[in-house]
């Protein structure tokens, strides 16, 4: 997804980490701090880091850089990512742990086993790397930490995911693309895999708080199998495709499901508003006089157009869950998953339903 160009991109939370532990290490090897430090990013690209706080002895130097996340509205931006590096015994290698506001894994079925700080691969990748261009052998431990992350990390996902104490060290690319919210896509697929590893049958994804309370009372859901998915149901359809659960469950509003409906798998305002035409033409097709379907074409809002169809008792939301299924359902395509879509009003009631069916191929329930 590339960025508007009137956005600014910035940093992972583990490319801040990769450049604070070069400059770290590189104090304690020469006692000097480079400042700015330069980094080589996953895909070759350089890139500098001011510091913002260093310190060392012999054995061990901090040092701290700023989380810039640039036009992404990303919780961490402008925290303070902090690594200390500490020499250890000959032979031991390099050792990474969870500093005060970096969390612990608890739960199977992410890419870091339980027991271990929530460092991604590709970070301790990136570290280890920039590391080993100052020395090779080392033996250091290096410790992440991020002051406020406990108080961060509940506005993200990593309770449901099971890190505990703080946040997650992320990034595949060390840059973050603004909008691409590629933290919370990457909590989703986390979700997901946090699912399959505790054998769940059934998880569904939502589009918001409300829906996400209707649909697990209404299926007595754990909280393991709730995807909190925002506009991102493409993203989620497209890796439950490669990495199958028997039962997907798609829930939330009404504006956001007709969304989904016309054809759209990002729900984000930015994408596009709800084609009200098209939905006039839709309620007709389900019932609605012609009359009705003339207002609904000129509805201020998704949710007056379906308050006009229900007063004249045409049942506009399982013809809107029905078509949303089906767009759906396409991107699943031959993975036989039972598929439902579920819509729900602002006090969390259902206002429309597809009911469960196995996606195997297009428009195989119109």
């Amino acid at each position: 997804m590339e960025a508007e160009p009137s956005l600014r991109c910035g940093w992972t939370t583990g490319a801040c980490a990769t450049a604070a532990a070069k400059a770290a290490y590189a104090a304690i090897l020469t006692g000097h701090f480079p400042d700015p430090v330069e980094i080589t990013l996953p895909g070759g690209k350089i890139a500098a880091f001011a510091l913002a706080e260093w310190t060392h002895t012999a054995t061990t130097a901090t040092v701290a850089v700023v989380k810039d996340a640039g036009d992404d509205p990303d919780v961490t931006h402008g925290a303070l990512i902090r690594v200390t590096i500490t020499l250890a015994p000959p032979g031991t290698g390099i050792t990474f742990r969870a500093g005060p506001g970096v969390g612990t894994v608890t739960r199977p079925g992410l890419a870091i086993p339980p027991g271990e700080p929530a460092i991604n691969p590709v970070p301790r990748q990136m570290i280890t790397a920039a590391i080993m261009e100052l020395a090779n052998p080392c033996d250091v431990t290096v410790e992440i930490s991020i002051p406020g992350g406990e108080v961060l990390a509940t506005r993200t996902l990593n309770g449901r995911l099971g890190i505990v104490g703080g946040l997650s060290i992320l990034g595949t690319t060390g840059i973050v693309i603004p909008y691409s919210c590629s933290a919370w896509i990457h909590s989703i697929h986390r979700g997901i895999d946090v699912a399959r590893a505790s054998g769940l049958t059934h998880v569904a994804g939502s589009t918001g708080n409300t829906s996400e309370q209707a649909v697990r009372a209404l299926h007595h859901l754990p909280e393991t199998a709730l995807l909190d998915m925002g506009d991102f149901v493409g993203g989620t359809l497209k890796y439950l495709k490669s990495h199958p659960i028997p039962r997907v469950t798609i829930a939330g509003g009404v504006a956001k499901m007709t969304k989904l409906a016309q054809g759209r798998l990002d729900l984000h305002s930015k994408r596009g508003e709800v084609d009200f035409p098209a939905l006039a033409i839709m309620a007709e097709t389900a019932g609605c006089h012609p009359d009705i379907a003339a207002k609904i074409r000129h509805a201020n809002t998704a949710a007056e157009a379906f308050e006009l169809a229900a007063a004249h008792g045409t049942a506009l939301g399982d013809a809107i869950a029905a078509q949303a299924w089906e767009v759906a359902a396409a991107v699943l395509e031959d993975t036989g998953m039972e598929l439902e879509i579920l819509l729900f009003d602002r006090k969390g009631q259902l206002q429309g339903s597809s009911g469960f069916a196995p996606a195997h191929t297009r428009n195989r329930r119109v």
